[in-house]
């Protein structure tokens, strides 16, 4: 065979052997078909992806919620295990090494007055290691004297008395009995009529009660000065001889409340017609208040205020912490200014009547104190390095404890030059701590202590700054925080109220007590006077006699 004959017989085979057109396109559409297979399952496996992607950014968002919230209940349990197991007290722990670092931090320089604040803050922690405080020269005295027997003082030319030792003596209490008995005379007259004279008695407010007036003070200043509660008032009487039940005692208590209330009322009419009051409001339960259930809370509202050398400190019982009761308490006040803790149901009443509202700095830097407590502690017994900068809560609490500083500075100091003082060394400092909130707030966790301390002073601002108008007003609400804090201290001991009467009577007895104090008296001797006197009180003269600053 010719080899072009050879090559036509091996293209014949090979033609034999390709495959027809529609064989190539039938292979092309399973080949197409395998490909859109392919594309399919690979979005498929894209979507799957995505929304794999979604379900852990979804995840990473909760942990990172759930990290946030473990923080801020870390940060809440640290501040409840202080509050109950720590320092009550709010003194800046860093104050000495944060003192001018804090302003430095804050303002970037610092100046002249910080430098005089830590003096003076030095200078009050020297006061304060000073010796031992001596007895009061006011308490009676007696002397002791230990004698030289005559042999030991056989030829001396001369014998003396040294004081060594002051000791404070306590006579427990004396349990007796008055019998009062009066006198008659009988008289007859010519016709032999007989008449009987009887000498006068001292009027008791409780007529026939077998209370003293010494056992009803005793009664009054061991429940509501001393925070005795009276089944333990029973049981002490009981053990000196006296059987009288605790519901006895309070009978007395509610039933002598009334006598008070005309004093009381004056008292309140000195505190309204002042130009400056300060106000607060505590808890209390009292189990029979109609319509309320024993375990509710019902409020004591304390009213602290009065001219000059006239102060009053009124305690008023509610069931309400409502604004209504508020603008009660202030609706006959013709004064200026009024200070509270911040709480928004004064600002109603003091906006309608033209009352300047102040605000208190010890509210606003618990905030702060509250962070620095909450603030995770360094694990182990390896302290802080020193060039560690101060948290924030720091720096604020450094600034606002220079502004204290000034006030002890010029605690001795006329109204005026007070006023003078703070518009020229504390209102620059203001202004500084202002720029410095403005400045943190944003930088700052929402949800934190932090920025809820600094949102709170920047929100009360305006009438935290306000103390700098006039000289005789607070940088705080202290005075009447520490008036209201025998009442708390009282109520971890008694717990509750029974009645709605007891209530209001042991707010009338708490304003007795805390009016007394606010004026230098000792409550003992001042409610001794009151009991003593009010009985025969029947005038509006009589009962101004009765008031502490004309007592005699």
């Amino acid at each position: 065979m010719s080899k072009s004959a050879h090559n036509v017989e091996l293209l014949r085979a090979i033609g034999a052997e390709l495959p027809t057109r529609d064989a190539l396109l039938q292979m092309l559409h399973e080949q197409n078909t395998k490909i859109n297979t392919l594309q399919d399952q690979c979005e498929t496996l894209t979507r799957e992806k995505e929304k794999t992607n979604d379900v852990v950014d979804q995840k990473s968002d909760v942990i990172a919620a759930q990290k946030k919230r473990i923080e801020q209940l870390e940060e809440y349990l640290r501040l409840m295990k202080h509050n109950r197991y720590g320092s009550s007290s709010e003194k800046n722990i860093y104050q000495q090494e944060l003192f001018n670092e804090a302003e430095l931090l804050a303002d970037g320089q610092g100046d002249e007055d910080d430098s005089a604040a830590e003096d003076e803050s030095s200078t009050e922690a020297k006061k304060k290691r000073g010796g031992k405080k001596g007895l009061s020269p006011s308490l009676p005295r007696i002397q002791i004297h230990h004698r030289l027997s005559d042999e030991e003082k056989e030829g001396a030319i001369d014998t003396f008395f040294e004081k060594t030792k002051e000791e404070l003596d306590i006579i427990p209490a004396q349990v007796r009995v008055i019998e009062h008995m009066q006198e008659k005379a009988v008289f007859a007259d010519e016709q032999g009529k007989r008449t009987i004279v009887t000498a006068a008695k001292p009027a008791h407010p409780l007529g026939k009660a077998i209370a003293s007036i010494s056992l009803l003070v005793y009664v009054i200043i061991s429940k509501y000065a001393d925070g005795l509660p009276l089944y333990r008032l029973e049981g002490i009487l009981k053990r000196y001889g006296g059987d009288i039940t605790r519901t006895t005692l309070a009978n007395w208590l509610i039933r002598l409340s009334t006598e008070f209330q005309p004093v009381v009322n004056l008292l309140e009419e000195h505190q309204l017609s002042s130009d400056y009051m300060q106000g607060d409001e505590t808890r209390m339960k009292v189990l029979k208040e109609p319509g309320m259930s024993p375990s509710s809370h019902k409020q004591m509202w304390i009213m602290r205020g009065g001219p000059p050398g006239e102060m009053s400190v009124l305690f008023h019982y509610d069931k309400s912490r409502a604004k209504s009761v508020a603008e009660r308490l202030l609706r006959e006040f013709e004064g200026i200014y009024f200070q509270s803790d911040g709480y928004a149901a004064y600002d109603a009443i003091c906006e309608a009547k033209g009352i300047i509202h102040l605000g208190c700095w010890d509210h606003a830097r618990r905030k702060f104190v509250e962070v620095v407590w909450a603030a995770p502690k360094s694990k182990g017994k390896k302290k802080a390095k020193k060039n560690t900068p101060p948290s924030k809560a720091q720096v604020a609490l450094s600034m606002i404890d220079a502004l204290y500083a000034i006030e002890r500075k010029i605690k001795d100091m006329s109204d005026e030059q007070r006023r003078d003082y703070r518009q020229t060394h504390s209102m620059p400092k203001l202004t500084k701590l202002h720029d410095w909130l403005v400045a943190n707030e944003p930088k700052i966790d929402k949800d934190s202590k932090t920025y809820k301390a600094i949102s709170y002073t920047l929100n009360q601002w305006p009438k935290l700054i306000r103390y700098c108008e006039h000289g005789s007003l607070r940088m705080s609400n202290i005075l009447a925080e520490n008036a209201i804090r025998p009442f708390a201290v009282g109520r971890r001991a008694w717990l509750f109220a029974d009645t709605p009467a007891g209530a209001k009577a042991s707010a009338i007895y708490y304003s007795l007590i805390e009016t007394a104090k606010a004026n230098g008296i000792e409550p003992y001797e001042y409610l001794k006077y009151l009991i003593e006197n009010i009985a025969a009180a029947d005038t509006v003269e009589a009962y101004e006699a009765l008031l502490p600053w004309n007592m005699k």
